[in-house]
């Protein structure tokens, strides 16, 4: 009985931080969108992986770093009515280990003139205590 306590406790303990994980990452989504939609590229940014090793997929292919990724995206998106209003449709968070996890959706902008949309596929890893992007591909 003591063995399948200890068995229960554990399997409840992995369940509730299963749970914090996909809370947390979808946090890290609405603070990704709520940036966007102030205008702020820089604290939209912040749900990046700070490093050269940052990838970003997008039409134009394979864009490798933060700083080239944040630079692509002041280029495309230059003021907020350029940028519109960001909405995303998660449809899949799937942690794969305690460090890492894939998020699949859709996004959509509406601006004045139109509404783009499409899918991402998202790479997070846990970074010193933090759900960060790795990998982003969206198209």
């Amino acid at each position: 009985m003591k063995r399948f306590l200890t068995l229960f406790i554990l399997l409840l303990s992995v369940i509730v931080t299963h749970a914090q994980d996909k809370q947390a990452i979808l946090k890290v989504m609405d603070k990704q969108r709520e940036a966007w939609n102030n205008g702020d590229i820089e604290a939209y940014m912040q749900t990046y992986w700070k490093s050269d090793s940052l990838m970003f997929v997008g039409k134009s292919g394979p864009t490798y770093g933060w700083q080239n990724t944040m630079d692509n995206y002041k280029r495309g998106y230059p003021d907020k009515a350029a940028m519109g209003f960001l909405t995303f449709k998660i449809l899949k968070v799937n942690l794969i280990d305690k460090t890492n996890a894939f998020v699949l959706g859709g996004w959509n902008l509406k601006r004045e003139k139109d509404a783009p949309g499409g899918y991402f596929t998202l790479w997070f890893r846990k970074i010193k205590g933090e759900w960060l992007i790795v990998c982003d591909h969206s198209s």
